[in-house]
């Protein structure tokens, strides 16, 4: 497979997006690790821009990479330990060193937990029972990686036992049409308005149906999407009416939010919202990937240092933006200063953490990057070190 520029930038700016929407979770009324001391029901006005879509996108870029990661050879066998090494030995280190301050802040600033970091590091982290609600040990936001992987290992045994038969077929005639755009359209409204109306993700991998009724197809969608020129060809006749439509979309959301703030919305407000929500998210996604294809399939000399850079900056952004907030919060500063000064930390700290873990051959895996590999030297000629020597 040829590698897809586009679909590189795209993933690089949804992850730079996270950022901003993890700080934005700071000031924004809905719940989270650790709160401003006054928190704008404004802000979930452009907090809903991208709420409908960041973490589809996600995954069905992920799927996207994982078709050509399979395309590299290897079998089944060699993707399934190759992706293994890269998200779960990343996901444990996250959950053992990275993590456990983000539950210790929530827990001292929402409850009044009394002892230090080491103490509940030493004697309620790792006691595998709940506290306050919060579960001990907790993958906080590396829930993705764990989930990323629960779908690659299915998709792997779906692999296995298809034998090489394969479903590519049905898959191109069936969204190299308007499809593309209301199938999943249909199957996220009957899923959020019929099949679990009303439920929310929980990140519980165990008890989580509705993330997971919406994101396994999304990674499927985008595992398929890698080979389909029929669907790739349908996303470029229709993303400009799909642009268009999320537009729409958002602003229905944003209007009905306004007026009815947080879950206070009367019906039928309430079934338009979430209708719009669906359409604008699905539509985003669309959009964003006929972008792409049309403008963005091309290289650049930072595109391979920010690729490599994102899966680093997303396992220590959050811990970063949690711990620079509880900082923050005896100043009593300005929301505006505030908010400017977490984005330049966390971006500051993502950078640096990245930078250094890449020199460090034994962190390398550990945040996600691949190991180091030993220079080549030509047949018959040794290195230049042992030549001088």
């Amino acid at each position: 497979m040829d590698r897809h520029y586009g679909l590189d930038w795209l993933r690089v700016g949804a992850f730079a997006l996270l950022i901003f929407y993890h700080v934005g979770m700071v000031f924004v009324p809905w719940d989270y690790h650790v709160k401003t001391a006054t928190p704008s029901q404004w802000i979930a006005i452009p907090m809903l821009a991208t709420n409908s879509w960041r973490l589809m996108l996600l995954f069905v870029v992920s799927g996207y990479a994982s078709r050509a990661l399979f395309a590299k050879g290897g079998g089944t066998r060699g993707f399934v330990t190759s992706r293994s090494k890269r998200l779960l030995i990343p996901l444990l280190f996250g959950v053992i060193v990275i993590v456990p301050v983000q539950p210790w802040i929530e827990l001292v600033t929402k409850y009044g937990y009394p002892h230090g970091f080491g103490w509940f590091l030493l004697h309620d982290y790792f006691s595998f029972r709940s506290l306050n609600g919060i579960v001990l040990p907790n993958w906080q936001h590396l829930w993705f990686v764990a989930y990323l992987w629960t779908y690659t290992m299915v998709l792997a045994l779906g692999l296995w036992l298809a034998r090489g038969r394969s479903m590519q077929w049905l898959f191109d005639r069936v969204f190299g049409t308007a499809a593309v755009l209301l199938v999943p359209i249909a199957w996220l409204l009957f899923v959020d308005m019929f099949l679990l109306q009303g439920a929310r993700e929980t990140h519980d991998l165990v008890r989580d149906a509705v993330a997971h009724l919406h994101y396994f197809p999304g990674f499927l969608f985008g595992f398929a999407l890698a080979r389909s020129e029929p669907a790739m060809a349908a996303i470029g006749r229709w993303w400009k009416p799909a642009a268009a439509a999320a537009v729409l979309g958002y602003l229905v959301v944003a209007v009905i939010e306004w007026h009815w703030p947080g879950s206070s919305m009367p019906q039928p407000f309430g079934f338009i919202f979430a209708c719009a929500h669906v359409i604008q998210g699905w539509c985003t996604i669309v959009a964003l990937i006929g972008i792409a294809e049309r403008y963005w399939n091309h290289d650049h000399p930072w595109r391979k240092t920010l690729t490599e850079a994102v899966f680093p900056f997303y396992i220590i952004h959050q811990t970063v933006i949690v711990g620079f907030e509880w900082l923050l919060l005896p100043f009593h500063a300005s929301p505006a200063l505030e908010f400017a000064i977490l984005v330049a930390a966390t971006v500051a700290a993502c950078w640096a953490f990245y930078l250094l873990g890449r020199e460090v051959g034994w962190l390398r895996p550990l945040i996600g990057l691949r190991g180091l590999t030993p220079p080549r030297t030509r047949p018959g000629k040794a290195p230049l070190a042992a030549s001088k020597a």
